[in-house]
């Protein structure tokens, strides 16, 4: 069974990548590079001992994404394509409905040109904006506060008028949290181009010298230690979910939204006293404003994964702190 993975050079799409190969699956890459590293395919090839295809496309480019479908077979696409920083999004809006939402609907008409009808597509736990209640299950409100969030509210809702027109389409929409952490080899981390964006590589930047220290913004939210509250997830776990959301879809004749997250949460402290016991290397901080849209807690119900997928959690908290240093030190 031969699948594309999308994005598959990226922090998430290239753990999954090897998930899908240990699992027997034959695996295709479509990726731009524009968030990403060519030497990851090296690399990916050397763990999995195969060759992997790859097509360097841009989705947001109909003719160039229909050749890769015409002149390939696939039974599956795993979707990771798109650009995902919340603060670029609110400054260049346009940019995250021309790459995220356009490129989608460009991928699912070349998916149809094939009649390939089976997609995971990854959404995020931004599309639940400020929670109500928590945990956060999948029937909450969907009200994202910012304009990455919002396309990815919108391709889920595109996703499910297609099922309901079209029965013949499997999805899976995997709303994950904060994924985190690395592979067991060392060689795969999350190493974002330019500043980090996420905690945990500015993190790892701050315990390599690379920035002088971490700026936590704002410590006047309504937690235990007043700083923000997340689910982080271990991205070993979320390629797991990956691999459960397909064989789901390959076996069951619906389509289905599931939280991946792992039901508990951290603050940004709990991180970095972690990361400081784990690893013996202190994190210098200093506290700073809050950034508009930031809320107190956020972290999921899981049940759903766990019933519907017979999937849940491994790692801990210790292991993320642990496995994200010594994927990202060899990386930096």
């Amino acid at each position: 069974m031969n699948i594309l993975v999308t994005g598959g050079l990226g922090y998430i799409g290239s753990h999954v990548v090897i998930e899908l190969i240990s699992k027997g699956f034959k695996v295709e890459i479509l990726d731009n590079l524009s968030n990403s590293d060519i030497h990851t395919l090296q690399k990916l090839e050397v763990q999995t001992k195969t060759k992997i295809p790859l097509h360097v496309v841009d989705l947001r480019y109909l003719s160039e994404t229909m050749n890769v479908f015409r002149n390939n077979r696939f039974d599956g696409v795993i979707h990771f394509a798109g650009l995902k920083a919340v603060g670029e999004s609110v400054a260049n809006p346009e940019i995250y409905y021309d790459n995220n939402v356009l490129g989608t609907i460009n991928l699912i008409n070349a998916m149809k040109e094939i009649s390939c009808k089976k997609l995971i597509f990854s959404s995020s736990a931004t599309v639940y904006g400020k929670p109500k209640k928590l945990p956060i299950d999948e029937n909450s409100e969907l009200q994202a506060v910012n304009p990455y969030g919002e396309s990815k509210i919108i391709i889920e809702r595109y996703l499910n008028y297609l099922y309901k027109s079209d029965k013949e389409w499997r999805f899976s929409i995997l709303r994950y949290f904060n994924p985190v952490g690395g592979h067991h080899s060392k060689l795969f981390g999350e190493n974002p181009k330019g500043t980090p964006n996420n905690l945990m590589p500015f993190i790892c930047q701050v315990a390599a010298g690379k920035i002088e220290k971490l700026k936590i913004f704002g410590n006047d939210f309504k937690t235990h230690d007043g700083t923000g509250v997340r689910d982080y997830i271990h991205v070993v776990d979320l390629a797991r979910g990956h691999i459960a959301a397909l064989n789901y879809i390959l076996k069951n004749a619906d389509s289905i939204t599931v939280n991946l997250g792992t039901g508990k949460g951290y603050s940004v402290l709990d991180m970095v006293n972690t990361f400081t016991e784990i690893n013996q290397i202190f994190i210098p901080f200093e506290y700073t404003s809050r950034r508009p849209g930031d809320i107190d807690s956020c972290y999921a119900d899981n049940s759903l994964a766990k019933k519907i997928l017979s999937w849940e959690p491994k790692y801990d908290l210790l292991d993320m702190c642990m496995d994200s240093w010594e994927s990202q030190k060899n990386l930096i």
